[in-house]
């Protein structure tokens, strides 16, 4: 029996219902969005409309809603929380999308260019009166490009044996490079085996705070080094920090020098998302013409952060060449995300960032639901977690928000087996006012959320922290005559999501390939490499960890006495216990009640809310008995909604149980890096192969020494 979402009209789109019934919904919900409408896209047939332009906040409390609002084909801001998701409404004919979908919404912005506008006087007027704002660099506005390049470049100067310039293997669309800076004690020497903590800006072009917080950090690693900063000192001298601050260089370029129109329509430029690519699907009127002057607009292009080949194809993002979220005509297509993913393949980053807005949100593996929960899920949490306290920010895997596939930490965690995080910097809009954007978000200062708890600063040094920590990733040990590179290598074929097309059917999943290499030069005798597990989570199954206890006992839920009217709820707590006593791997609520032939004329919706008062399941479909599962249920006090939707009585009430179950065991196979030895002409020496998990150091004694004949 196909589920059914609570509170949506009778319309729901045709192709998601097929998919619910072949448990796809959520995979199929992201990816639909204006199929078969290629010819004439929505957003360009409403170009000239002169409805004004709100953002409201769609009621959309499960995933599976803010996936199905997703793919919907309007324009989406990815703000979202646990109990919604804020669409762009450009005129009547958006709201009448919403409404036939059976979705409500409150407004947010009633006026996006007065908005828009507001924020630029409030951001001229800030720079008028502040001399230094506090910020490592004393900046008091947006930069534009060329100010990244020369502050990448005073940064060079000044700081030359603590800086590397770097430039990514691949130039962009347009034939720009993709330029970056590395920051570590003797800089220079790139086969350190130091372990390397990357940060990123501006894969979406108009993100612009998500490039200023990088760039911000550069000036934070090296003032405080050079200050004398025992933390700097100590970090730098053991680990690397890579800062890209802008990966989408065209899009960006084009965002920032754009005539700001402020209403995220078709020709307001400074809204462009992706990057200048022109798909093959794109039809031939919108081929011609610039990036930046063209009939389709900002439409054109890929989201870079939909084409990490990574789960690419599946729910989360889509198949029309003329959406924002458009994923690219191949997994990996971009030369951007390509240039990532080469830089990513030969260094040991064991934890990366990649910085976006909005949303107040850290985010981490996995993007999409069917994936199941990460192997480090623990390690991953906890880091998330310890960031989250220093910006307020909400700390979440990244699934739990709307499922996003091709997006660059779902790869770079699954396939490297580095720690990576999506940041979504502040709570109101891609570029608003610098000082709460920028300032107090990056400084952790008024007006900014988090005033108080350390801003992104602290949180980024965390990350450093964690990049250097041995205990969340691997080493290898050992000795080496001098000038000799230790190498450990790894080919692997891994498959994309099952590719959903155009036409909403779902097709086989795609191979493709990634070759991960890093490097370390012997100065000679022992020496400590850093490196990531050998082993690929993606091998490894999926989340699963020893049980440090039992499971708690179970527990019989009291219904309260009556029942409530059709459409009212009532509502029963319980208690959830931890560690020590207990170790809940699962906790799964199993609601019934008397069945009747026709199942529509008596049915219950439940939902569940965590400690902190958020949703975190529900049991809203025609089924019977409902059964609500949570991975890692936190200990704390559990509310259970019990919605009457059609027919409850004394007849027909319900009962319940929770039970709880151990975590599953790690699954899955070991993989081994080929580690290898060559001397100072490339002479390979000796080979072998090398297991090493998380947390392992493995000495593998003279790696050099020859194999034998």
């Amino acid at each position: 029996m196909s589920p059914r979402i609570p509170r949506a009209g009778a319309t729901r789109l045709a192709t998601v219902t097929a998919l619910v019934a072949a448990g796809l919904a959520a995979t199929a919900a992201g990816a639909t969005g204006n199929a078969g409408r290629d010819d004439a896209p929505r957003e360009l047939a409403r170009a000239a409309a002169d409805d004004t332009t709100q953002i409201v906040m769609v009621k959309a409390p499960t995933v599976e809603d803010r996936n199905e609002v997703i793919g919907l084909g309007l324009d989406v801001t990815e703000h979202a929380d646990r109990r919604g998701i804020e669409v762009v409404l450009h005129d009547a004919e958006d709201a009448q999308t919403l409404r036939d979908a059976g979705f409500t919404w409150r407004v947010t912005v009633k006026d996006l260019e007065a908005l828009t506008k507001k924020n630029a006087k409030a951001d001229r007027a800030y720079a008028a009166s502040v001399a230094d704002s506090g910020l490592p660099s004393g900046r008091t506005s947006y930069r534009q490009y060329a100010d990244y390049l020369s502050d990448m470049e005073q940064l060079a100067s000044d700081y030359p044996s603590l800086t590397r310039p770097l430039t990514l293997a691949n130039k962009t669309v347009l034939g720009e490079d993709i330029r970056g800076i590395e920051v570590t004690v003797d800089a220079d020497n790139v086969k350190d085996g130091k372990p390397t903590f990357l940060l990123m800006g501006a894969h979406h072009a108009r993100e612009w705070p998500s490039a200023e917080h990088t760039m911000e950090f550069a000036f934070d690693l090296l003032q405080s080094y050079t200050a004398g900063d025992a933390r700097a000192r100590d970090l730098l001298s053991r680990s690397r920090v890579i800062l890209v601050p802008v990966v989408n260089v065209d899009g960006f370029k084009i965002s920032r020098t754009a005539a700001p129109l402020g209403n995220f329509s078709v020709f307001d430029y400074e809204m462009k998302r992706k990057n200048c690519s022109i798909s093959a699907n794109t039809p031939a009127q919108y081929t011609t013409g610039s990036c930046d002057n063209n009939l389709a607009g900002r439409l054109r292009g890929t989201d870079l952060n939909r084409n990490y080949p990574g789960f690419w194809g599946g729910g989360g993002a889509s198949t029309n060449w003329s959406n924002d979220t458009y994923r690219g005509d191949a997994p990996g297509s971009e030369p951007e995300s390509d240039a990532v993913r080469k830089l990513i393949s030969e260094r040991a980053v064991t934890v990366m960032i990649s910085n976006h807005t909005y949303s107040n949100l850290v985010l981490r593996p996995p993007a999409i639901a069917s994936t199941g929960f990460a192997i480090d899920e623990p390690e991953l949490k906890a880091l998330g977690d310890a960031m989250a306290s220093k910006n307020d920010y909400v700390s979440q895997a990244s699934y739990q928000l709307y499922d996003t596939s091709g997006s660059t930490e779902d790869w770079s965690y699954w396939i490297t087996g580095g720690f990576g995080y999506t940041f979504e910097i502040g709570d109101e809009g891609f570029h608003p006012a610098y000082e709460e954007a920028v300032v107090g978000e990056y400084l952790g200062q008024a007006p900014a959320d988090g005033a108080g708890l350390g801003g992104n600063r602290e949180a980024y040094w965390l990350a450093t922290e964690a990049a250097a920590d041995r205990d969340l990733h691997s080493v290898i040990t050992g000795t080496a005559p001098a000038k000799h590179t230790v190498s450990v290598t790894k080919t692997v074929t891994s498959e994309t999501s099952p590719v959903i097309q155009t036409n909403g059917t779902v097709g086989e999943p795609l191979l493709y390939t990634d070759k991960l290499r890093t490097d370390y030069t012997s100065e000679g005798g022992r020496f400590d490499f850093d490196v990531n597990p050998s082993t690929r989570p993606l091998v490894m199954g999926r989340y699963g960890r020893e049980a440090q206890g039992p499971p708690q006992a179970p527990i019989t839920l009291v219904n309260p006495v009556g029942v409530p009217a059709v459409g009212g709820s009532e509502y029963v707590t319980f208690e959830v216990q931890g560690m020590p006593a207990v170790d809940n791997g699962w906790l799964d609520v199993s609601i019934d009640w008397p069945a009747t032939a026709d199942p529509e004329a008596q049915d219950w919706d439940f939902f569940l809310y965590g400690p902190d008062g958020e949703p975190v399941g529900s049991g809203a479909t025609l089924a019977n008995p409902e059964v609500i599962t949570i991975p890692d249920p936190q200990p704390g006090t559990y509310t259970l909604e019990a919605n009457n939707y059609a027919g409850g009585t004394a007849e027909y009430d319900w009962s319940g149980t929770v039970a709880f179950r151990s975590p599953d065991g790690p699954t899955g196979t070991k993989e081994a890096w080929l580690l290898s030895c060559a001397d100072k002409r490339g002479n390979v020496l000796a080979t072998r192969e090398v297991i090493v998990d998380r947390g392992e150091a493995v000495d593998v004694g003279n790696a050099c020494k020859r194999n034998k004949e």
